[in-house]
Order: structure tokens, then sequence, then C-alpha cells
């Protein structure tokens, strides 16, 4: 397969590629330039000759010419690669939506908080080695409400781009989340981000602007997440962009993209359009969060799927 990717490139580049045939004659050819290279000389000649090797210049052309080669197919397996990890996140966020949903019908029409005493998972993230949060499947992933209607898949609370570690005694260990719940889902704390809006206490409040436009789960950027909850402001909303807020930031793992679960239960991933959205990712540290974000299209995408006005 990579031999029919090189020609096939290499086609649409140069238009030609040589037959094995030809291969064979120039390899000959460039052995010894005055042997009879009629066709049932070269197989034979090809077996039995015992020519000198290459050139150290030749070797370099070789090496030079399959560099190239490597760089026009690489990107294109990166961006199957990152595509292949995006699809597998939307599958995560998709089969924990699932056992959140569960858990509602178990539970008559009563959703999990997002933040508060009832909440989906406890604990906080950081990057601190005492704390068992970070790496600890045992300390909140397995004590959660939804671990017993996931299939006892501590995977679908991560996505799998989500490389951040950290070092315990020596050790980098995986961090055990990426995913947050929306915080407009019955959080304690959320009405200072935005007053008069819609917080959701049973799946049929759902009805503004409805569960296929209101996400559930969203990957939180690495240095952004910490407890269960991921709090889109919505101060300003709709129509005062200056006031505009981002409060904690959604990930960037799929070439400045998060996936997302929504409470019908697809999932999707949205690229980010504005930088502001993406600021520099600085490994093992925290950035700051509630930071102005005026006429942020991202900040307005985000919060048009979180809640609307009672």
């Amino acid at each position: 397969m990579l031999v029919d990717a090189v020609e096939s490139k290499w086609r649409r580049v140069s238009g030609w590629f040589p037959t094995r045939e030809q291969w064979v004659r120039l390899f000959v050819m460039k052995l010894n330039p005055n042997l009879d290279l009629s066709p049932g000389l070269t197989r034979s000649w090809f077996r039995s000759s015992s020519a000198r090797g290459f050139t150290l210049i030749e070797l370099l052309v070789v090496i030079a010419i399959i560099a190239i080669l490597a760089g026009m197919l690489l990107p294109g397996l990166a961006k199957a690669k990152a595509k292949a990890l995006g699809i597998q996140c939307m599958n995560n966020g998709h089969q924990l939506t699932i056992a959140w949903r569960l858990y509602v019908d178990d539970h008559q029409d009563r959703l999990p908080q997002s933040y508060g005493p009832n909440e989906w998972v406890h604990g906080s993230l950081n990057f601190d080695s005492g704390n068992r949060s970070n790496w600890d499947l045992e300390q909140d992933i397995k004590k959660g409400l939804l671990w017993p209607y996931c299939g006892k898949s501590a995977a679908v609370f991560k996505c799998p781009a989500d490389f951040s570690t950290v070092t315990v005694k020596g050790a980098k260990l995986p961090r055990v989340r990426s995913m947050s719940m929306n915080g407009w889902i019955d959080s304690t704390d959320v009405q200072g981000f935005g007053t008069g809006f819609r917080i959701y206490k049973k799946f049929s409040d759902f009805l503004v602007p409805g569960p296929s436009l209101t996400w559930v789960f969203m990957d939180e950027r690495e240095d952004s997440i910490n407890d269960g909850e991921m709090i889109v402001g919505m101060t300003g909303y709709p129509d005062k962009p200056m006031q505009w807020k981002i409060v904690d930031y959604p990930a960037g793992y799929h070439h400045r993209a998060a996936g997302l679960a929504f409470a019908d239960g697809h999932s999707e991933v949205k690229r980010w359009v504005d930088k502001r959205t993406m600021p520099t990712l600085k490994k093992g540290a925290e950035i700051p969060l509630n930071v102005g974000s005026a006429n942020n299209p991202d900040v307005f995408w985000m919060m048009e799927r979180t809640t609307r006005p009672k």
C-alpha cells in the first residue's frame, strides 16, 4: 500500500512513474553503462552480476528522494490519525451521554448535578502529584454516579487525544478525565455567570433550545479543567458582545477542535475559529480563567448551545 501511495503521489507531481522493468534497466545502467540492456539479458545479468555498489553521492540522492516522498505522505497520515482520534472522541462522548440518560431514566427524570452535593463526578483536577483525583480511577471516577451505567469503562471519561500527565514518584501517569458537564445542568454556583437563565434540573426541562441543541459533555482543556462542570458564561447574551467571557476553556485536541455530546445523544466535533479560544498551552501549568473575550464567535456558538433566558 505504501508503494502504491508513493507511485500515485509521484504521478500527480511529475506525470510519470517508471514500470518495474524500467526500474531494473535504470538500476543496471547506473551500475554499468556499457552493458547490453536487451530484454533477454536484463534479468539474468541482474541475478548473476557482482557489480560495484552505489557511490556516496548516489546514496545521498536516494536518501533525499526518500525524505521528499516521506514529507509528502506524513502530513496525510497525521491528518488521518487525528481524524480517527476525533471519531473515537465523539464515540466516547456518545457513550457517556447514554450512561447519563440511563441514570436519568432510573431517577425519575432527575439530572445528576454538574456541580454540587449530587454531582456526576467528585474531585478536582490539577497538576499536583499528591492529588489522587488526577491519576487514580478509584478516587472519583469509579465512585461517580455514572460509573455503573457506562459499562465500567474508564475510557469514556477522556478524549483519546488528551495526553496530559502528572508526575507521581518520578513516573508520568495519565490523568483520568477530560470530559466536563454543562454548568447549567443543576449546578449550585452557576448563577453568578449570568442572571435570568434556565438551570436544567430534569430532562423535561430541555425545552429551549431543545435536546439536540443543548450540550451535556464537552472536552475541556488540560490547563483549564478542574471540577466536573464546565461553565459557559451567559452574561451579555445575545446582544451585548462586549460583555462576553470565556470562563472555562474548551479543548482543542483535534486540530483546534473539541468534542461535544448533546442531550439527544448525538456527538460532534467543533473547530474553534478565534485564536483567543485557543491560547498557547503551557504544559503542566494552569491557565487564568473567567477572562473577557468580546465579540468572540466561538463564545457565541457555545452560548447558543448551552441555555436560554427563562
